[in-house]
């Protein structure tokens, strides 16, 4: 793009030397007669050229009011009444430089291509410095908060490796799409990413998942089938939810992670595969080594980078940007004109305590944009599900005659109830992982 340069001179003959001689230069030039033209397209202009003396308001004015609107913008001042106090005060002001009536063409174009290269220089310093401090997005990641800065930075040196990395945090808070941000500024980005939700896979199921299975493997097996890991070999396999394995399972994970080998379900072919494993989990796995639902050996394998993702009530100073980075998004989807966010809509947003985190804040956002009839999202079009109350207290904390054992089971018992014999659905029922609910079971007898 050509730069441009905008010409401040009163007297007509000189505007038009000057102006001839920088569109022969190669620039745009733009022109003006007094200060008050030269305000009102200003801040278009790359460079400025000024006279000091102008008709009403002066050289100094106008160079105090560029400044005020844009400190960027290199501003050169000539005149032919110049005195070293008004060249001093030129420059206190912010002149880039000063020329002195009459100069030389040649030593204009000297003096305009030395303070636009320093304005590209300033530019480019700005811009290295913005590059080399806070970044605020990470692919769809957004955050200015110190946690998130310091997630994002995790990401860029860990995801040039093979090192295995276990991403833990609650529900909602965005381990899908650092897990894929690591994926995608890998050596690996070109190769596959298989996903794995280690809940939505049923017990029996999980191993032929997995690992695949050869044909007559068991019943319904009419062909092979490979795996998820072999889907992936080259590639990344992302383990959602991965504090829900079964024990028999969590071996044969182990297996993979160190040796880096395994053999298909109906198989005894010993398989080599090269994947880079990424967990999550929204669980407490120490507590699960502790309760022995959860192998301490693969946990330490699993926990080669741990990245740990805060809550959202945690960084609420990144609500505003996220905020305004969902009405950016799924403006378009939902059909309407809403362009922005209000403060007063940022304020409510702030003021919640957001259980269900970044996810349940994105809901919280489409659902007023589908909602809002005008340009701006306004805190009346913000509708916030409150948490319900605490259910009405006893007075004991146990029935009579209960013991907490019991009174645990008999909890258990009613979750299992209501769930069917759903085990992962009585978990969840229930706030715990899979594999504990199963450690509960085992210890009342009731575990096959």
């Amino acid at each position: 793009m050509k730069r441009r340069i905008l010409v401040v001179e009163d007297e007509e003959k000189l505007r038009r030397v000057l102006e001839l001689q920088l569109a022969s230069a190669g620039f745009e030039v733009d022109k003006a007669r007094t200060a008050e033209e030269a305000l009102k397209i200003a801040d278009r202009a790359d460079l400025v050229l000024t006279d000091l003396r102008l008709p009403q308001m002066d050289g100094l004015e106008l160079l105090a009011s560029i400044r005020r609107q844009n400190s960027q913008t290199p501003v050169i001042v000539m005149t032919a009444f110049g005195t070293i106090e008004t060249a001093v005060e030129a420059m206190k002001t912010g002149a880039t430089d000063f020329l002195l009536k009459p100069f030389s063409l040649d030593h204009l174009m000297t003096v305009v291509g030395k303070a636009l290269e320093m304005r590209a220089l300033r530019d480019e310093n700005l811009q290295l410095r913005e590059e080399l401090g806070r970044r605020y997005t990470f692919d769809n990641i957004v955050g200015r908060s110190a946690p998130m800065q310091e997630v994002f930075a995790t990401i860029a040196r860990v995801a040039p490796t093979r090192a295995t990395v276990l991403l833990a945090g609650e529900s909602g808070v965005g381990k899908d799409l650092i897990a894929r941000a690591i994926h995608f500024h890998s050596p690996r980005r070109d190769r596959p990413l298989v996903k794995i939700n280690c809940t939505s896979i049923p017990e029996n199921l999980m191993e032929s998942e997995l690992f695949g299975f050869e044909k007559g493997a068991f019943t319904g097996a009419q062909t092979s089938k490979p795996g998820k890991f072999e889907q992936a070999d080259t590639g990344t396999v992302f383990l959602d939810e991965i504090g829900d394995v079964p024990a028999s399972i969590q071996v044969k994970l182990l297996r993979v992670l160190q040796e880096r080998e395994f053999e298909r379900l109906g198989s005894n072919v010993t398989r080599h595969i090269d994947v880079r494993v990424v967990a999550a989990t929204n669980q407490d796995l120490r507590a699960a080594l502790e309760q022995g639902t959860f192998r301490e050996d693969l946990y330490y394998r699993l926990n080669v980078v741990p990245m740990n993702i805060p809550p959202l009530r945690e960084r609420k100073e990144d609500i505003p940007f996220l905020a305004t980075h969902f009405v950016t998004k799924l403006g378009p989807d939902t059909g309407n004109r809403v362009e922005s966010i209000t403060d007063a809509a940022i304020a409510k947003l702030m003021g919640y305590h957001w259980p269900g985190n970044v996810r349940e804040l994105e809901n919280v956002i489409e659902r007023s944009l589908v909602m809002c009839s005008g340009t701006r999202l306004d805190a009346a079009d913000i509708k916030l599900e409150m948490a319900p109350r605490s259910r009405v207290q006893t007075d004991h904390f146990l029935p009579d005659g209960m013991t907490l054992d019991q009174y645990e089971q008999d909890i258990i018992r009613e979750a299992l109830r209501r769930a069917d014999g759903n085990k992962s659905q009585a978990a969840r029922l229930l706030g715990l992982t899979r594999n504990a609910l199963r450690y509960r079971l085992t210890q009342m007898g009731l575990e096959s």
